[in-house]
């Protein structure tokens, strides 16, 4: 089969399409025929030598996919070949084929495109495990998702509102915040422009937000803090604004907070097999109604691998970059 491979650490250009061995499929995987793949930002500190991938996972990026069902391992029976399916993956989606674990595969949501289906599963895996099962998100609730224009914030922010909530989100442009609006944001914030601490404060009359959904990490960790209400969770997916920080944690106390941390890639299967049950049990009916909708902003060929990386790392983007095998 044609994989990316990546031919040494560095930029995108190190991103090359070769003739690779097929996936060897295990008794409890099936292996789909890739339909499209998903960027996430991982996937670029992968590239980097930053993000290796876990141990026994595809050297291959791609963190999911939708695609055909092609052969089943001798455990699996919930599937069949030539069923149309989309899946969680701890790597191996750049590629014509991957195996699965098939507590990682999702049936593709009802009135989605076969296409639009890749744009899922790892942005709902995401959201669901940390805003509503770790942070249990509920409704009446305030949620402050940060990047509201990056495929998880616009999940987030949709799901969030379905389920009843008020959503803050951080962006920076006044389209990427009118994009976010349009799909259910009650209050966009310019981080380039605007305190969002002081403005989180000003549209709660003092009191904060419930839950904050952050990919900042240490930059933003005293603003987060300072955000948050009594009883407030703060969930942290990602550190592009470093790792290390000084804070005064008082109000950690004084505020009973919460603060919580998780990947999903290193997870274990049992683990990720709970998670995605949970997803198509209370996330794929909001997709079905309409009332979660794909965000895709630019489709590549998977030749074009290097291009789609470019313009991630260019931040212009807003929703899900694609790649089609």
């Amino acid at each position: 089969m044609k994989a990316i491979v990546i031919t040494r650490p560095g930029g995108p250009e190190v991103l090359q399409l070769e003739e690779v061995e097929d996936p060897q499929v295990g008794d409890d995987e099936l292996l789909i025929g890739v339909h499209a793949t998903s960027l996430n930002r991982a996937d670029t500190f992968q590239r980097k030598g930053s993000y290796p991938p876990p141990k026994g996972a595809s050297p291959y990026l791609g963190l999911e996919c939708s695609g055909t069902v092609l052969s089943l391992g001798k455990n699996v029976s919930s599937w069949k070949i030539g069923d149309q399916v989309c899946a969680l993956l701890a790597g191996g989606g750049y590629a014509e084929k991957v195996a699965v674990p098939v507590g990682q595969v999702l049936p593709v949501p009802a009135g989605v495109s076969l296409t639009d289906a890749a744009s899922f599963p790892e942005v709902a895996c995401t959201v669901w495990s940390t805003v509503f099962m770790m942070s249990r998100l509920s409704q009446g609730e305030t949620l402050l998702v940060h990047g509201g224009s990056s495929g998880i914030g616009t999940f987030a922010i949709q799901i969030a509102k379905y389920r009843g909530s008020r959503v803050f989100v951080t962006a920076g442009s006044e389209e990427k915040l009118a994009f976010c609006k349009s799909i259910g944001a009650d209050v966009g914030i310019n981080y380039k422009t605007e305190d969002f601490v002081a403005r989180v404060k000003e549209e709660t009359g003092g009191q904060g937000v419930d839950v904050i959904l952050d990919c900042m990490g240490a930059s933003y960790y005293q603003r987060n803090l300072d955000s948050l209400n009594f009883d407030g969770r703060l969930f942290i997916i990602g550190f592009q604004g470093g790792v290390s920080t000084q804070a005064d944690l008082r109000p950690l106390l004084a505020k009973r907070l919460t603060v919580q941390g998780a990947g999903l890639r290193n997870r274990s299967l049992e683990n990720k097999a709970v998670i995605v049950s949970e997803v198509e049990k209370n996330v794929w009916p909001a997709i079905a109604e309409g009332k979660v909708k794909p965000v895709v902003y630019k489709s590549f060929p998977l030749s074009e691998a290097a291009e789609a990386h470019q313009l991630m790392e260019s931040s212009q983007h807003i929703g899900k970059i694609l790649l089609l095998p």
